[in-house]
């Protein structure tokens, strides 16, 4: 157990543990009947059935879910963390306005916390946006966040929104692509190109980016390169897609994890992330940073003590540094 202690020690001394990607706010909800009934549904299919939840929460319950998030961040030893929030008109602004209190309970416990905005309905709805533009002009974010695929069809109308949020705001752009493991997906691709398009380069973060590894080492090569060009930054989530399902889809051999080991080869930043924690989307996840990391180390076999550490640590404040 030495070694493990050394590792621990350095992350202690380099600031502690940057959680760059969670969802507190729907932290600790799963329910027996949850278990029975939607967490094995499709990623896309819990997008819909998290509508009856985000609709019965109150303020003070979503309060509640990001405190006992925090709390366990504290015990797990992390320092800062980003947490993404949904606005959209089934939660309406309760999810958000839950946050003001959240970052100050946050402070108090020697935790930095960022938010990020999220609607699961898509920006080519007008509500969508409007919610999203009062919240920046109110101040109540700090990074703009992107999903992509909830505009299917229309992903690259999708990114031009963002892009042109974030210019106004001034804001760094965190983006959930690349998800679902397929090589049907091209999502990295497209957030590198709309990036440099903007002239948004440097700022802007691509979420899990799982799907990279499916691909031909051509191709992932040629993306790779686009990423350099763009600044893009990116955040590994490494259980999030670990219970993804087998499929007849001939790919590379590989992990349904974002391919950091080549991403470290290239010379960008990876930082780490928990993703959802004791939710629809992830039953027994418990926010443990270090399990994350031991996740990562593991799949792909990046041992190098002050690699990690970087990862941990000094990689997440970067994505998350306001401009």
């Amino acid at each position: 157990m030495l070694i493990w202690k050394s590792l621990e020690n350095k992350i202690i001394e380099a600031g502690g543990f940057v959680n760059a990607h969670a969802h507190f706010d729907r932290a600790h909800t799963l329910t027996p009947e949850d278990m029975e009934k939607v967490v094995y549904n499709e990623l896309e299919e819990k997008w819909r059935l998290v509508d009856k939840l985000k609709r019965e929460t109150t303020i003070a319950g979503y309060q509640d879910n990001i405190i006992k998030a925090l709390d366990g961040q504290k015990r797990y030893g992390s320092t800062a963390c980003l947490s993404f929030i949904d606005i959209d008109p089934v939660c309406g602004d309760r999810a958000i306005l839950a946050t003001s209190y959240a970052k100050q309970y946050a402070l108090q416990h020697g935790i930095e916390l960022k938010i990020a905005c999220q609607t699961l309905k898509g920006l080519m709805f007008p509500a969508c946006r409007h919610m999203i533009e009062a919240q920046l002009d109110m101040g109540t974010i700090d990074i703009i966040g992107s999903l992509p695929g909830a505009d299917k069809g229309r992903k690259e109308e999708h990114l031009d929104i963002v892009f042109e949020l974030a210019k106004r705001h001034n804001k760094r752009v965190h983006a959930h692509v690349d998800q679902l493991n397929t090589a049907a997906e091209k999502e990295t691709e497209l957030l590198a190109r709309k990036t440099m398009e903007h002239g948004w380069e440097s700022r802007v973060t691509a979420v899990h980016s799982i799907s990279l590894a499916s691909h031909p080492k051509f191709y992932r090569k040629e993306v790779y390169k686009m990423a350099q060009d763009a600044g893009l930054s990116f955040i590994s989530c490494p259980t999030a897609w670990i219970d993804h399902r087998r499929t007849e889809e001939l790919t590379p051999n590989h992990n349904a994890i974002t391919p950091v080991d080549e991403l470290l080869e290239n010379n960008l930043v990876v930082a780490i992330g928990s993703d959802n924690i004791n939710d629809i989307y992830k039953p027994y996840s418990t926010g443990d940073m270090m399990i994350e990391l031991r996740f990562l180390m593991e799949a792909l076999h990046i041992y190098n003590q002050d690699v990690l550490v970087k990862i941990a640590t000094e990689n997440g404040r970067k994505v998350l540094e306001s401009l």
